[in-house]
């Protein structure tokens, strides 16, 4: 019995243990099976990871084009070059809509550099981005811009029809053969609200998931943002260099083109001319019909040069109602042809109530009349004034250089101030000048140089090319009020000359940073009388001048002084000078207190009309600095 109940519990345990490896088998089992569910998992969650990191760095590359400021050409390349390489889709495109006499259509502006478009452009010949692409209401592309939805299809062959219409079936079917394409996928894209094209991605899967329609959606949105704000920095470039009332180049772009057109005439020695212009009686226009108005006839003669000039001239807005035009190529009679055509072009437009206009012109050129930009500039600026001294809407041919008197005047009255010792300067600085002076055949860069170093001699917080800007500005505000060509060529001599008096003034005072006793105003208040007498009086040849240095410091209210004078006592051209002398005084540091910012010294000015200058001379002053700011 013993040996039978031993069998019987051996078995028992055989069973048990049986029952043990096969519970633990089907628990191995099931581990296992849990194991390769876990690696499925783990190997498409990292699938989805990656394809995540690829779609954030395809937006990251949008941002980093938003903060480099790109051309929006460039934007747009970039944007289309990622999403198709990062992220594996056959082809991307952006097409834009545009608008001409014919109707809407889409234009392709940015294309992906793949197999897929390559094979597709050698099929029909005619690259699709050079097409003219229709804007067919019944097609994928206008639905989805209209409708501002992301939109998908598999039918590529409508779609295809839908932008080329007149496509030849042979070739239709030659693109149909490549089956890889099998969605398309196209995404609304908007700039500043209005409708700016479409997005358009080329697929090799029928269909989206969920997660990539949503991601496309906020793609389309980083587009439309990355488009948005490179059009902004198009157009805030643009602004740099164009004038927002007429469109045409600004006077910075002017001077910076005049600067290379310069340079390569020289290099390979060939003429090139400068018509200046200005439009007659603004000032009459403003008073009778309004600003507006004026505006409108400032409009009027951009667009005349605009229609007039050739694609290789560059036309100017400089300031006001005064134009520039640089002719690449063209002698003095041949700019006179064209100015000649564009005069006449200006006297026949109409203008709603104004009627017709005219403009006074003045044509310079390179080497004829002179051989360094400044002098060129101011030839062609005394021609025009001398265009409107003869009567208005004509055109004058500026003389040599050899043959004007200003400038010539200027350096010998430099040269004897410096020679005859009248001013106390150090030997050095006198040689340095008059060396200056004797080799510069009367260009006025020389000039104004001079007189920059003379008045650092005695204020060293002048800034070098304070004078030609206080030159420009006196002359533009000087035509204004329709000074003679003398009595401008006098005042261009006196900025140059006005200031002098202080070299006599003990240089203590200018340096002072406390505020200046009774006894220093009185010692300043002498460098008129002192300029005027005792360093300009023995020149012979610029007794015409005195007079203008001698009344710089008159207030309009009779406050002023050396000889407290009022209203039109006080010479037009010494009003110029005491106003333009103010603002620049203003605009530059002084030990005493910081420098101000345009507008701010405009206030400043504006504040004293009545007092220190008449109210006309401060709306004409204020008026032509606001123009040079825009």
């Amino acid at each position: 019995m013993k040996f039978f109940d031993k069998f019987i519990e051996f078995r028992k345990q055989i069973s048990e243990m049986e029952s043990n490896i096969y519970h633990g088998k089907e628990e191995f089992i099931k581990i296992y099976e849990r194991n390769l569910e876990l690696e499925k998992e783990i190997e498409e969650r990292t699938r989805e990871l990656n394809v995540a990191n690829k779609r954030m760095l395809s937006l990251q590359n949008i941002l980093d084009m938003m903060n480099s400021a790109k051309p929006l050409k460039n934007v747009l390349e970039t944007v289309v070059n990622s999403i198709q390489g990062e992220l594996g889709y056959l082809h991307c495109t952006i097409m834009r809509k545009e608008t001409d006499a014919d109707g809407d259509y889409f234009s392709t502006i940015a294309d992906a550099d793949d197999v897929t478009i390559k094979r597709i452009d050698e099929i029909i010949k005619e690259p699709i981005r050079s097409r003219r692409l229709a804007y067919s209401k019944d097609g994928i592309f206008y639905n989805t811009l209209e409708n501002r939805k992301i939109s998908t299809t598999n039918d590529i062959e409508a779609s295809l029809k839908a932008i080329i219409p007149d496509m030849e079936k042979d070739l239709l079917e030659e693109v149909l053969k490549e089956k890889s394409i099998r969605s398309i996928i196209v995404m609304p894209i908007y700039a500043f609200d209005k409708p700016f094209g479409v997005f358009v991605v080329f697929s090799s899967r029928e269909s989206l998931a969920e997660s990539e329609t949503d991601f496309l959606s906020m793609y389309s949105g980083q587009v439309e943002l990355a488009i948005t704000i490179a059009n902004l920095f198009e157009q805030v470039k643009e602004q740099a260099v164009t004038d927002g009332l007429t469109g045409l180049y600004n006077r910075r772009y002017f001077e910076e083109y005049l600067k290379k057109e310069f340079t390569r005439a020289q290099r390979i020695k060939q003429p090139f001319s400068i018509i200046g212009l200005d439009l007659d009686f603004l000032k009459k226009i403003n008073d009778t019909y309004g600003h507006s108005f004026g505006d409108t006839a400032i409009k009027a003669i951009a667009d005349v040069l605009k229609t007039n000039a050739r694609s290789i001239d560059t036309a100017a807005r400089i300031g006001g109602e005064e134009f520039n035009i640089i002719l690449p190529g063209v002698t003095s009679s041949g700019a006179l042809i064209a100015a000649e055509r564009i005069r006449k072009a200006i006297e026949n437009k109409e203008i709603e109530r104004i009627g017709h206009i005219t403009a006074s012109v003045g044509i310079a050129t390179y080497p004829e009349h002179a051989d360094s930009i400044e002098d060129l500039l101011e030839l062609a600026d005394q021609a025009m004034y001398l265009s409107k001294q003869n009567g208005r809407n004509r055109v004058t041919i500026a003389k040599p250089m050899d043959e004007t008197s200003w400038q010539e005047l200027a350096v010998s009255a430099f040269l004897d101030i410096l020679n005859k010792k009248k001013i106390p300067i150090a030997d050095t600085l006198k040689q340095e000048l008059s060396s200056k002076l004797i080799g510069s055949g009367a260009q006025s860069e020389v000039l104004y140089s001079v007189a920059d170093m003379l008045t650092q001699s005695y204020n060293p917080m002048h800034i070098l090319g304070g004078v030609k800007a206080k030159v420009q500005t006196a002359t533009s505000l000087a035509k204004r009020f329709d000074l003679s060509k003398e009595e401008i060529d006098n005042l261009k001599i006196a900025m140059l000359l006005y200031d002098i008096g202080n070299l006599l003034i003990p240089k203590e005072i200018f340096k002072k940073t406390s505020p200046l006793t009774n006894e220093d105003i009185e010692h300043i208040k002498e460098h008129p009388i002192i300029a005027a007498r005792e360093i300009l009086t023995p020149i012979s040849y610029v007794q015409d001048i005195i007079p203008i240095v001698e009344s710089h410091h008159e207030n309009w209210n009779g406050s002023g002084y050396p000889a407290k004078i009022s209203k039109d006592e006080i010479p037009m051209t010494s009003q110029i000078v005491l106003i333009v002398d103010a603002y620049y005084a203003l605009t530059e540091q002084r030990s005493y207190r910081d420098k101000m910012t345009p507008k701010e010294a405009l206030e400043v000015i504006k504040k004293d009309a009545g007092i220190k200058w008449s109210k006309t001379l401060v709306g004409e002053f204020t008026a032509l600095i606001e123009n040079e700011l825009l």
